[in-house]
């Protein structure tokens, strides 16, 4: 897939208040401070696109952006650790959980996870509460720039093993670097096969 036009759309904390679901919609979350908007200009190439900040916390609202004028990119705030108050993460937590759980077209979620670490339970109860609500997602190990290949390969090999514990099957994954575009390819190729799946669907109802 080639990202010929990026454009952001607009930014609130009401569901009824995005744009018409008449799009695929694929929204990004990851714990704060997990390198998503920098995964995001990556995945667009357009620097600035995502504001990126060195503030865990920074997103704080349900971003819209229209890509090639056939589906929707949405970033969504982060989950677990932020510097604000626990009225502000609680009303997060209630917005983001509302918008998983009645937006129409949302087509697949991206959990971002940092490679550096192993699993952590904040990602895990995340991922566990997809499952249950039936949202599909699939995970995208960042930062694989930070430390070796090889230490990348055994981090994430580790965090399927973790979750091999509680899933009869484990949900896909990427393993991606902002910083060298590794990845890009594959998490765009995903999206544009699936794009291609609810389009045939469409046709066929």
């Amino acid at each position: 897939m080639q990202i010929r036009e990026a454009e952001f759309l607009m930014s609130n904390t009401r569901v009824d208040q995005c744009p018409a679901p008449t799009l695929p919609e694929y929204a990004f979350i990851g714990r704060s401070n997990v390198g998503k908007s920098s995964l995001i200009n990556m995945l667009t190439e357009r620097r600035g696109l995502a504001k990126t900040s060195s503030l865990p916390g920074k997103t704080q609202l349900i971003n819209h952006f229209l890509i090639n004028k056939t589906w929707y990119l949405v970033d969504l705030p982060g989950y677990g650790y932020a510097k604000t108050s626990k009225v502000n993460r609680a009303a997060w937590t209630r917005m983001i959980n509302y918008y998983l759980r009645q937006r129409p077209n949302l087509a697949c979620v991206f959990v971002l996870i940092d490679s550096r670490h192993p699993a952590q339970k904040v990602d895990l109860e995340f991922m566990e509460m997809l499952g249950t609500e039936g949202i599909p997602f699939v995970m995208v190990f960042t930062k694989a720039d930070k430390q070796s290949n090889s230490r990348t390969q055994q981090q994430v090999a580790d965090y399927m093993k973790k979750m091999s514990e509680n899933w009869d099957e484990v949900p896909q994954h990427f393993i991606t670097s902002a910083e060298e575009k590794t990845g890009r390819d594959e998490v765009l190729a995903f999206i544009e096969n699936v794009n291609r799946q609810l389009a045939e669907a469409q046709q066929n109802a």
